[in-house]
């Protein structure tokens, strides 16, 4: 299991893309690659940007499918955080 904080990487408002899509390859990637699930805590993190997570997790859908979404864990998400989550996994499993 890989955990992932992400307040530690970007603060409170989780915005920079160029962060996310390093997270995304030096971490989340690699794990999953491994045979590894990947938490990724939200703890203390008050809004993220829709480009923000499409640079996260949207490549990764496109390369393994919906079926990454059973090796990733959305950790601490508040309501804000939980939409963006959402409005970009429907946009990516609508485009499959």
């Amino acid at each position: 299991m890989k955990i992932i904080n992400i307040f530690r990487r970007v603060g409170s408002f989780a915005e920079n893309k160029d962060i996310a899509r390093d997270i995304r390859i030096k971490e989340i990637m690699p794990a999953i690659e491994s045979g590894k699930n990947v938490i990724l805590d939200f703890s203390n993190i008050d809004a993220a940007t829709q480009s923000f997570m499409h640079a996260l997790i949207s490549d990764l859908i496109r390369k393994y499918g919906n079926e990454i979404l059973d090796q990733i864990n959305f950790k601490s998400c508040n309501e804000n955080v939980q939409k963006i989550i959402m409005i970009v996994t429907d946009y990516m499993q609508e485009g499959i």
